[in-house]
């Protein structure tokens, strides 16, 4: 299956480097999964809920079942989203322009995750799957 396809197949997400500020991106990539019926959580250190959605401070507090993780945040920082979505069980991971680790791209191939990146929007394929 397309990794694309394969990652927007579930119904349970989360976005690393939500945002309450609803002009960036972790925001918006928030916005866009809720308004393609699908639940999201968002994660953030220090939010208590962003657009309504209760946030989570660490990955380790995701629910149970998250079918697929968009990375939102700046290099240094997907480096240790990525550890610790692979510890989780997150094994479809999505890093946004301009969040790509190349280390971390490595590590999470090696560990059998699927990623995406190198120029993929997750918002431009949702809204090509709203059409």
């Amino acid at each position: 299956m397309d990794p694309i396809a394969d990652f927007l197949c579930g119904t349970l997400f989360a976005v690393a480097g939500a945002s309450r500020d609803r002009s960036k991106f972790g925001n918006r990539v928030l916005r866009a999964l809720l308004a393609a019926d699908r639940t999201a959580v968002p994660v953030h250190p220090r939010e208590e809920s962003i657009e309504g959605v209760a946030a989570v401070r660490d990955l380790r507090d995701l629910p149970d079942g998250v079918h697929g993780l968009s990375i939102v945040t700046p290099p240094a920082v997907t480096a240790g989203i990525v550890d610790a979505a692979l510890e989780q069980g997150i094994r479809r991971l999505w890093m946004q322009p301009g969040a790509e680790h190349a280390d971390a791209i490595e590590r999470a191939k090696a560990a059998g995750a699927t990623v995406i990146y190198g120029g993929a929007c997750i918002l431009v394929e949702l809204a090509r799957i709203a059409d």
